[in-house]
């Protein structure tokens, strides 16, 4: 794909795209202007399993922006959706998260539990405690299969960039000796996911997100195109060291804008 002009939809990344932490970005409101206007579908595709799909939806209803449940998905419910397909409905989880995590997973029939599990499922949670990092431990080393609903090492903030879920996975991999099933990018799931529920293809769809490691290199492995921001995580400098590259480098919103209009 050479130009953006003729793309169906794009698959979105939020934090480090949209905003920093509480902090809307320039051009926030006027992108989704141009989407509705231009009829190009999207889907918000997060690998922060924190919050569930209304907050997000109250988070940029907050920024003056509207959008359906529909078209939002985080790495929470593609973990749910992920587990359907394998494990009994009555399965009982062990959570590491917060209610984004644990909403979906109720919604999918799973039993959350606080004690011995057949799942261990592990995403953001600022309520971490020794306890629920013991638990998981436990469980993971009598036979629990351990999933990771994404692997961030760092997360950005108003305050600066702290740890992400990949801190805390690493945690349990070293206590465990056991390797996460990673369901969020840069694994291919989720964008796989998001194109079924779009209804478009590799060939019409692009992928618009901050990190290499995790944006970029998933788009790289569901096939599809790929714009890299520099509000977020990732710099120019990073884009030097690694031996994949996103089709379009672009300084921000207003520029993405710019390039969809041209």
């Amino acid at each position: 794909m050479t130009t953006l002009k003729d793309i169906a939809a794009l698959i979105i990344d939020m934090d480090g795209v949209l905003w920093h932490d509480n902090e809307p970005l320039p051009g926030l409101i006027e992108f989704f202007e141009l989407l509705r206007k231009r009829n190009i579908k999207f889907v918000l595709a997060t690998n922060n399993a924190g919050r569930t799909p209304e907050q997000y939806q109250e988070k940029l209803l907050s920024m003056g922006v509207s959008v359906a449940k529909e078209e939002i998905l985080t790495s929470s419910q593609a973990t749910a959706l992920y587990l359907k397909g394998i494990a009994k409905p009555s399965s009982k989880v062990f959570v590491i998260g917060e209610e984004g995590l644990k909403q979906p997973l109720r919604e999918m029939g799973f039993e959350i539990t606080t004690g011995s599990s057949d799942y261990v499922v592990c995403g953001m949670d600022r309520g971490l405690n020794w306890e629920k990092l013991a638990q998981a431990t436990l469980n993971i080393r009598a036979g629990a299969m351990f999933l990771g609903t994404n692997p961030d090492t760092t997360y950005p903030t108003e305050r600066g960039v702290v740890h992400g879920n990949g801190a805390i996975l690493a945690a349990l991999k070293t206590a465990s000796n056991v390797e996460p099933v990673i369901i969020g990018k840069p694994e291919p799931i989720m964008y796989q996911q998001a194109m079924l529920r779009l209804g478009t293809n590799k060939e019409n769809t692009v992928a618009l997100g901050d990190r290499l490691e995790t944006d970029i290199l998933g788009a790289k492995r569901a096939s599809i195109a790929s714009i890299m921001v520099l509000t977020g995580i990732s710099t120019l400098k990073d884009l030097e060291i690694v031996d994949y590259k996103p089709e379009w480098v672009l300084e921000g919103l207003p520029e993405v804008i710019k390039a969809l209009e041209n």
